[in-house]
């Protein structure tokens, strides 16, 4: 399954795309301050840039705020897991004018923008959904979750360097699960470094916490794990932190490291091995 879950759906974000696919994890989607929204310090422009033939596509693509990149993430196989491994990770993004941001998981238009408020829409593909029972020999005899569409909105207030949100997300497929998330983050910048942290909570209705953390009779039988009924609430919390470096007009390098702690019947499932999943990425990226 796409494993960088945990790095996508924040409102000013670095879209991720594994296996272009994007990617969150899952460790928690807490939102980090991004880099090319960011009043960015004076670097000269490259030269030696032959604008007869590139320029008014460059151009373009600027206007369009496209940025592209690879990295690596590494981080658990399957949320609960105590597995790791480390997975590839494309990543490209454009922002059309102030308000329409597209990616591989779909497209987020900001509907309403006023006073620090800020209210956006988003439909899709969950990319960080789905598991396959190959993922680990643990997850053996539990079947395949599919992923599916997203739809999805998101509240948020910018204070200062401080942004509070609140997001509700739908699967429509696979799952068919409900989530919510509520959190903050902080961001400051130094010169040509961004410093971030946030901090978030998860809660998921008992579709999503029954595909992912029940074992029903059947399962029972075919994987050895006890039969177990995950219910609706808190599913997890989780912190991270990023510095993202500007390396020059167009290049940024960013690393992020995070952790989250399962809890409730998350916690409490047989599918979990470990209930504190620590991730970390590292990505470079290159913004028209």
């Amino acid at each position: 399954m796409p494993l960088t879950k945990s790095f996508l759906g924040r409102p000013r974000r670095i879209a991720i795309a594994a296996g272009l696919a994007v990617a969150a994890c899952p460790l928690s989607q807490a939102r980090a301050a991004d880099p090319y929204e960011s009043e960015e310090p004076a670097i000269p422009p490259t030269e030696n840039f032959d604008k007869g033939r590139f320029g008014g596509i460059r151009q373009k693509l600027s206007d369009w705020n496209v940025m592209v990149g690879a990295g690596a993430i590494y981080a658990p196989k399957f949320e609960g897991s105590d597995e790791f491994q480390l997975a590839p990770i494309p990543m490209i993004s454009a922002t059309f004018g102030d308000r329409v941001t597209v990616d591989p998981s779909g497209l987020e238009v900001e509907v309403l923008k006023s006073n620090g408020f800020k209210f956006s829409v988003k439909g899709g593909y969950d990319m960080g959904g789905g598991r396959d029972e190959d993922d680990s020999d643990h997850l053996k005899g539990l079947g395949d979750i599919d992923a599916g569409a997203l739809v999805g909105a998101q509240l948020s207030y910018e204070m200062g360097p401080v942004e509070f949100y609140a997001s509700v997300d739908k699967t429509i497929g696979g799952s068919d699960g409900l989530v919510g998330q509520v959190g903050a983050n902080v961001s400051h910048q130094y010169h040509r470094f961004i410093l971030s942290a946030g901090a978030s909570a998860t809660f998921a209705d008992d579709n999503h916490m029954e595909s992912y953390f029940g074992v029903t009779a059947t399962q029972s039988a075919r994987s050895g794990l006890r039969q177990y009924e995950a219910g609706a609430g808190l599913k997890r919390f989780d912190v991270e932190a990023s510095v993202t470096y500007m390396a020059t007009e167009h290049w940024i390098i960013r690393s992020q490291a995070g952790i989250g702690f399962l809890t409730g019947d998350a916690k409490d499932s047989p599918i979990v091995q470990n209930d504190v999943q620590p991730s970390a990425m590292l990505i470079v990226g290159y913004k028209f």
